[in-house]
């Protein structure tokens, strides 16, 4: 095997940089122009086990904003988003109230007191075959 010289040496180091440099480059073009600036929201949650979930509970949901009600009638959900100007709704013992305006809500989402003048939205919630909740906001 014959001797690689060092000019050759650096040649070939300096060539392999330029080449892993332009791959590099232009992998991340690729990647810049790929980006979704807008990706489409999640619109299904997986909330866990039912059983967490005990008889005549509330449970406020930080993601999606809702609060997960379960009765005697199985499980639902309230989307926690006012219908007036999309703030979110805190919840109070009587219901819900909106902060920024003041709209009032029941404990079962129907307007009691404007400037709203629709209901929060009634979410659909599924129990898989699995025993798991599934919350869908679309």
């Amino acid at each position: 095997m014959s001797e690689i010289s060092r000019r050759d040496f650096l040649k070939l180091a300096r060539d392999g940089f330029l080449y892993l440099s332009g791959a590099l480059t232009l992998g991340g073009l690729l990647r810049f122009l790929d980006y979704d600036p807008n990706p489409a929201p999640t619109t299904e949650f997986d909330l866990g086990p039912a059983l967490n979930y005990p008889l005549n509970s509330r449970t406020l949901l930080s993601a999606p904003q809702a609060v997960l009600l379960h009765t005697e009638n199985g499980f639902s959900a309230l989307s926690l988003i006012c219908t007036h100007l999309g703030c979110t709704v805190e919840q109070k013992t009587d219901g819900f109230t909106c902060p920024c305006h003041g709209s009032r809500f029941g404990s079962n989402g129907t307007v009691t007191n404007g400037p709203a003048e629709k209901p929060l939205q009634s979410l659909r919630v599924e129990v898989t075959d699995e025993g798991n909740l599934k919350l869908f906001t679309a």
